[in-house]
């Protein structure tokens, strides 16, 4: 069941984001002041407009292009970057190893979201940089479960043998330790990725990621705090696919974890 409902739900929401130009009924970045705060099942507006008479379904829907996105870009960096230094840190174990998981273990000694917020205060507001400081923030995950996958992959009896004939280490590394480890980079990406999407959101929602009036779930949260008595639709439908997407991103990681990791066979 966790299975199924985790790839419909996904599947559902990386169609909904693809196809969210021809699904939205209308431009999210048009305002009418005429049409503005109306309710959900409006004429021409299915899940009602905002503020300034932008129709809420094609923003939400456009939001959805924007976190997917955002996510994929910042997995594809983290786990690149992180799975390639927890490689070598693991293989080599020399001190430049030594140094790296000690400054790995100081970066996670801080909050995820604060350090990505601060970073991203740092380098300066926008797209480009939210990934950038998502990836700064995130990179440390892969490398401490990829190095521990390491130490333990080059004791097998396979990659004793291997050495043993005389194979380089580099064609050790990447023929026979990082297949080995692949399966854990997945299933922590497909973790990592709903955490992404959530720290976008929250980042944005204080004001330090993807700035108005690009259709951000985040940012779209944020703008609806001063009507929230008035029209409660503005929160509910951007929080709704947030909550949505995060469910189901989770739900298929939990599947892939217990698919790809034998130690959770039964």
């Amino acid at each position: 069941m966790k299975k199924w409902l985790g790839i419909g739900l996904s599947v559902a929401v990386v169609v909904t984001a693809v196809a969210a130009p021809w699904l939205a009924p209308r431009d999210p970045l048009a305002t009418d002041f005429a049409a503005s705060l109306l309710p959900p099942g409006s004429p021409g507006h299915l899940l009602g407009t905002d503020q300034l008479g932008r129709d809420l379904l094609a923003r939400v829907l456009h939001g959805a292009r924007l976190a997917l996105f955002i996510g994929v870009s910042t997995v594809l960096i983290t786990a690149a970057v992180g799975g390639l230094l927890g490689l070598v840190a693991g293989f080599v174990e020399r001190w430049p190893a030594a140094v790296l998981m000690r400054v790995a273990d100081v970066q996670l000694s801080f909050p995820f979201i604060l350090l990505a917020m601060t970073i991203n205060a740092i380098v300066g507001l926008g797209l480009r940089n939210i990934i950038l400081s998502l990836s700064a923030a995130g990179w440390v995950v892969y490398a401490r479960v990829v190095r521990g996958e390491v130490l333990s992959v080059k004791q097998r009896d396979f990659v004793q043998a291997a050495a043993a004939l005389g194979m380089s280490r580099v064609r050790l590394l990447f023929r026979h330790v990082l297949p080995n480890v692949v399966p854990s980079i997945i299933v922590v990406a497909s973790l990592q990725f709903s955490s992404f999407i959530v720290a976008e959101a929250a980042i944005s929602f204080l004001g330090f990621g993807v700035q108005p009036p690009t259709p951000a779930w985040g940012s779209m949260l944020s703008e609806s705090r001063d009507f929230l008595y008035v029209a409660w639709w503005l929160a509910a439908f951007p929080g709704a696919a947030l909550a949505v997407t995060a469910l189901s991103v989770n739900l298929l990681g939990d599947w892939l974890r217990d698919t790809l990791d034998p130690k959770l066979r039964v």
